[in-house]
């Protein structure tokens, strides 16, 4: 094939339909993720066993919890960045064999020192977890079928704890807390073999030439040629982290609140309490998938990118936002505790949705580094939310009017950055001042050398 001139868009074919080996890599990457939120479970899960045999203080077990995040940024971007030189199928081994390397002491008995650098080293290797996943979904799948392959794949955020939590507390009640470690690094070592036998080294693609099955022909968006730090001042970057922020501020406060508040908080007793909350996982499931069906389907009725993946997001992460405000202001009931679990079903859009959108304007080279650059950003959530809800629980009068005002606060910051983050997040914008860029660019170039 003719090599095209430099800031001039290639006509390269998007990807045919999908074969089933693209379906298998999805659902193989769902696993993946299930496991990826499942080892954040156990802990949460062994809380009591976890603080009797190491004597730990509440304090230092919430130091165990946040320990995971405090690498998480760090590795989402220098280990997304690093990722770039090696292909996805090696990716996602090494990633697997570091989550299972970093499980290892936990699967006998440790100290509060060791537990606590496991904790940190897992956190490290997870944080490219998600940009990986899915730059893999977008170089396997043409755009009107990004956005519901890769919720596909983030249902595993929901699947993973909805699983887990009954399959591990069985363990950890039968035999002990170690031993559901030992499990997920069983269950993580057989993804790993039939991961390595399945996934080719490079997504499969249609010659242009004699329409036979080829490796890696013409990236969609290879023609833009420009510094990663200018894809960084794109609006869409911002936009797309305040949409990830506002959807991982949910996230995070279900993982560490959530039960405590449909407790303490709204008064159910704890057997109820150990089934309402999968209620929202489970509806998650239901949430994401629809989401990123109707997605594509609004970009193959010929909607903008734009229109289908940012302000879709938008609209519902802000009605996400706008449950919150109001569970925290009608009366106890059925009508407020479907309000719960809509806000808490809408969480991972942005992850699968929106992150699509990106994945519309982005070169193949350097998507999962701005993916893992995304991720730093809204990682963050996970650190502060949960610890300022604590805070602002704990200066209420009853445990009830705490968290009534904490969810309020969060509920008005979530619609906030949904709606700024729905107007940043523009593709077409984005794609067509990167090829501007790249033109100038290159004539800059051209201009050097003559000159």
């Amino acid at each position: 094939m003719a090599s095209a001139e430099i800031g001039t868009p290639i006509a390269s074919p998007e990807l045919t339909r999908p074969d089933r080996r693209a379906w298998g890599v999805v659902i193989l990457l769902f696993v993946f993720f299930t496991l990826n939120f499942a080892d954040k479970a156990a802990v949460g899960l062994a809380a009591q066993q976890i603080r009797r045999d190491l004597g730990l203080s509440a304090g230092e077990f919430g130091l165990v919890g946040s320990a995971f995040f405090w690498l998480f940024a760090v590795g989402a971007v220098g280990l997304s960045a690093a990722m770039r030189w090696i292909s996805y199928k090696w990716a996602a081994a090494i990633l697997m064999v570091t989550w299972l390397a970093s499980m290892l002491p936990l699967t006998m008995p440790t100290t509060f020192g060791v537990m606590l650098s496991a904790r940190i080293a897992l956190g490290f290797f997870e944080g490219p977890a998600h940009a990986l996943c899915q730059s893999v979904v977008a170089d396997r799948f043409p755009k009107e079928k990004r956005a519901f392959a890769g919720a596909m794949v983030n249902a595993g955020s929901s699947v993973g704890p909805l699983l887990s939590a009954p399959a591990l507390t069985w363990v950890i009640v039968s035999h002990s807390w170690h031993m559901s470690f030992r499990v997920l690094i069983v269950v993580g070592l057989a993804w790993l073999v039939v991961w390595l036998l399945y996934v080719e080294r490079q997504p499969l693609r249609k010659s242009p030439v004699d329409g036979q099955r080829a490796v890696a022909t013409e990236d969609p968006n290879g023609h833009i040629n420009v510094p990663f730090r200018r894809l960084l001042r794109l609006p869409s970057f911002w936009g797309l982290s305040l949409l990830s922020f506002a959807g991982y501020l949910i996230t995070s406060l279900k993982v560490a609140w959530l039960p405590a508040f449909l407790g303490e908080g709204l008064g159910y007793a704890p057997s109820t309490v150990g089934w309402l909350v999968t209620v929202p996982y489970a509806t998650a499931v239901v949430v994401l998938l629809s989401s990123g069906y109707l997605s594509g389907r609004l970009l193959a009725r010929g909607w903008s990118s734009r229109a289908a993946r940012s302000y879709f997001t938008a609209a519902l992460l802000v009605f996400a936002g706008l449950s919150m405000i109001a569970f925290t202001l009608v009366e106890p009931g059925p009508l407020q505790l479907v309000l719960v679990i809509c806000t808490f079903s809408i969480n991972s859009v942005a992850f699968s949705v929106a992150f699509a959108g990106a994945s519309d304007f982005l070169p193949q080279r350097q998507r999962a580094a701005f993916f893992g650059c995304v991720i730093a950003v809204y990682s963050v959530a996970g650190i502060v939310a949960p610890y300022v809800l604590g805070i602002v629980v704990e200066a209420g009068a009853t445990a009830s009017q705490g968290y009534a005002h904490g969810f309020l606060l969060v509920g008005v910051a979530i619609c906030v950055f949904a709606a700024i983050g729905g107007c940043l997040l523009n593709p077409e914008g984005a794609r067509r001042r990167l090829e501007a860029d790249t033109v100038r660019l290159h004539a800059a170039t051209t201009a050097g050398r003559t000159s």
